[in-house]
């Protein structure tokens, strides 16, 4: 609910931003042509980008949905649960520079990896975290991170992530890539409301975000 309200008034005020693919190609050239692909979901894609955009060697990061059975999803079909897609943001990165091993661990400390069908204030399928892997070499270091985490994890329950194959990646609206840049007042307003800092705390202590 708060999202979907400051989504509102946002879109009234919009204020259109770059392509994100070419963005991406433009980044895939300064990079000399190395790159890879890694896809998280881990509940609202707005507080996704952030962790990996400052990352060296992050190329780009995208804001999408994945996992579902319906071709082009809209917003509007995904948040209402009956796509079977998740959002997720895609993220393009120089191998040469960051590990995929390392984007892993970016990620699990910056989801609940224990909510079932959902992600801090958001709830529903189109909310779970999942790992989509791209290739064997990922699905490998995916499970033993998974494995790994499950006996040296700082909480209690059992981790709920999925960790399935990547498939199509749908890129969401504009108005919602970089969102946290382009409304970062109404951005902080959501996090904050939706508890996504004090609970990250709570599992990760001073790892949580990091």
């Amino acid at each position: 609910m708060y999202r979907l309200l400051i989504l509102i008034a946002a879109m009234i005020l919009l204020c259109v931003g770059g392509d994100a693919v070419a963005a991406e190609t433009k980044a895939g050239e300064r990079s000399g042509g190395k790159r890879e692909t890694a896809t998280f979901a881990g509940g609202c894609f707005w507080c996704m980008e952030p962790p990996f955009d400052k990352l060296p060697g992050v190329l780009s990061v995208t804001a999408g949905y994945t996992g579902g059975r319906v071709k082009n999803p809209s917003y509007e079909q995904v948040s209402a649960g009956g796509t079977g897609h998740a959002e997720a943001v895609q993220i393009v990165y120089d191998p040469t520079k960051i590990g995929y091993a390392k984007l892993l661990d970016i990620f699990w400390h910056n989801i609940d990896p224990t909510a079932d069908e959902r992600q801090f204030c958001d709830t529903g399928h189109q909310y779970r975290s999942a790992i989509f892997f791209h290739s064997p070499e990922q699905q490998a270091l995916a499970l033993n991170a998974k494995a790994t985490l499950e006996k040296n994890k700082p909480f209690a329950g059992p981790i709920v992530t999925q960790v399935v194959p990547a498939g199509e990646f749908y890129l969401a609206e504009e108005y919602h890539q970089q969102y946290y840049k382009k409304n970062p007042l109404r951005y902080g307003y959501y996090r904050a409301s939706c508890g996504r800092d004090r609970r990250l705390k709570e599992l990760w202590g001073r790892a949580a975000g990091h």
